[in-house]
């Protein structure tokens, strides 16, 4: 199973950032993921710089490793200027780009520019149409269409993507509704598991079986194979049981294998304490291979 790891963008000073993801690279996990928000309300009283900067930095200073966003939103991005930054960031990066993408929640994010609030249905709808329009001018040079919430008129997207026939999509998806766009738009898709607070372990793996299967059964509808998709579970900030020891960890991995993820995405050990806990990176690392 693959190993990735989320770097929050509130590293300080930036370079800080960078020799996380470069330690990533060294170490030989898959992907450094970063939070594409404004803000986060968990940091919300520290330094938090933007995604594209960060990993528009993190592509010229490493050569291997994949990098992405976990995930942008309909919230703050509109897709034709999101679209050229993306296509540039795939460029800068010789096509190691992957975008984590999602509908969003109501927070800081989605309030920031004096929008109203939105019901998670709403937001649904708001994705969807917003997800379209990204695919249609990632894939398209120039692309020209008038929506109901977003449009583009002649956005010109030259030279286009180095990843044909665009950079790969990992959609965050827990309902229905989204996981059906996962399975439309996407080349991964990611889950914390349950929505809402963090759950016990085996509500955790309960629920991740679920969305998997929902998932199949929409990759199902949309005449792709189960294996299209790319499964990618990923662990909360604070989250320690899997840690515990190298059997816990064994345990975990064999787990999700059996329910048909292929990546695990863990938060890179932070000066805080928080995330991968730094005893346990051996053994981690030694699960995977590494």
């Amino acid at each position: 199973m693959a190993l990735s790891a989320l770097v929050l963008p509130d590293r300080h000073p930036p370079a800080a950032f960078l020799e996380d993801v470069r330690q990533v690279e060294r170490a030989g996990l898959r992907t450094v993921w970063t939070y594409d928000h404004l803000t986060w309300p968990q940091l919300s009283d520290g330094p938090w710089y933007g995604s594209v900067p960060l990993l528009a930095a993190a592509a010229v200073c490493t050569e291997r490793v994949r990098l992405g966003t976990q995930v942008a939103t309909p919230n703050f991005r509109h897709p034709v200027p999101f679209a050229k930054e993306l296509m540039t960031l795939d460029r800068l990066s010789g096509g190691r780009l992957e975008v984590g993408l999602g509908a969003g929640v109501e927070g800081p994010d989605a309030a920031v520019l004096g929008e109203p609030p939105r019901s998670r249905r709403e937001r649904t709808d708001r994705f969807a149409e917003w997800l379209d329009l990204l695919d249609v001018l990632l894939r398209s040079p120039v692309t020209t269409v008038r929506g109901d919430r977003f449009s583009a008129v002649e956005a010109h997207q030259l030279p286009g993507c180095v990843q044909q026939p665009r950079v790969a999509f990992t959609v965050a998806a827990t309902g229905p509704r989204a996981l059906a766009l996962a399975a439309r738009h996407g080349q991964a898709w990611v889950t914390y598991g349950p929505y809402g607070p963090q759950a016990e372990p085996d509500d955790w793996f309960s629920a991740l079986d679920q969305q998997s299967r929902r998932l199949t059964d929409a990759l199902v509808e949309q005449g792709r194979e189960p294996t299209a998709v790319r499964r990618i579970a990923q662990f909360a900030l604070d989250v320690r049981w899997p840690f515990e020891s190298a059997g816990r960890y064994a345990d975990t991995l064999g787990r999700l294998t059996e329910l048909g993820f292929a990546e695990i995405t863990v938060h890179w050990g932070r000066p805080d304490g928080r995330g991968l806990p730094a005893a346990a990176l051996p053994l981690v690392m030694a699960a995977h291979g590494l």
